[in-house]
């Protein structure tokens, strides 16, 4: 099972990617078109045309990793062209691969506190 740490940076390619390309194409993608470095050790997710192949791109301590998942029968809801990267956090991801928007308008928002002195 492919399970990121929880303080990992995810950046989405919000345009359809080309699932032919393997590890090279994609961390030409990375450098080139989303303008960031593939060697971070961040998730660059990518998805089809149709919606139902993702790839996950990283780079673990001496070489780049390639996660794929193909749906047989729904589709990914994959968010908007808005921009050409978004970044995510590790729930977002998971409500992707789970089949859920990335923007939930139920869920329950972070907190943060502060000490008065």
């Amino acid at each position: 099972m492919f399970q990121p740490s929880s303080n990992l940076r995810v950046y989405l390619s919000t345009g359809p990617t080309d699932m032919r390309k393997s590890i090279n194409g994609l961390s030409m993608i990375v450098e080139e078109s989303m303008e960031l470095n593939p060697f971070t050790g961040y998730l660059f997710v990518f998805c089809n045309r149709r919606g139902n192949i993702m790839k996950i791109l990283y780079w673990d301590r001496n070489g780049f990793c390639l996660w794929q998942k193909r749906l047989e029968k729904d589709r990914f809801r994959w968010p908007g062209r808005k921009a050409k990267v978004i970044e995510i956090g590790q729930r977002e991801l998971n409500w992707l691969l789970d089949g859920l928007e990335i923007r939930q308008s139920n869920a329950h928002g972070s907190l943060g506190y502060s000490t008065l002195i």
